[in-house]
């Protein structure tokens, strides 16, 4: 039997995961793609691989920000930070 917390870091983790799948697509088709290294349910700090045509793109930061945070934050409100890690 797993314990509340477990449950609820999974639940976070699957929340996050689910919405970085849906943006995938959007990303792939610029060549890019994104992955989830990490959620951390007790800070909200989601970290991310940015691979393909995102990784080294100028507007990779801007990209991450601007589209992949703020589309995590509106869907998950726990996250409270995205970055992107090698």
């Amino acid at each position: 039997m797993s314990s509340a917390s477990e449950n609820t870091t999974s639940t976070f983790s699957s929340a996050v995961s689910e919405v970085i799948q849906q943006l995938r697509p959007l990303l792939q088709a610029d060549g890019g793609d994104i992955e989830l290294v990490d959620a951390d349910e007790t800070t909200g700090k989601v970290s991310v691989r940015l691979q393909g045509a995102c990784k080294g793109c100028p507007s990779a930061a801007q990209t991450l920000k601007l589209g992949v945070e703020r589309h995590l934050k509106e869907k998950v409100p726990q996250v409270s930070e995205v970055m992107a890690v090698e």
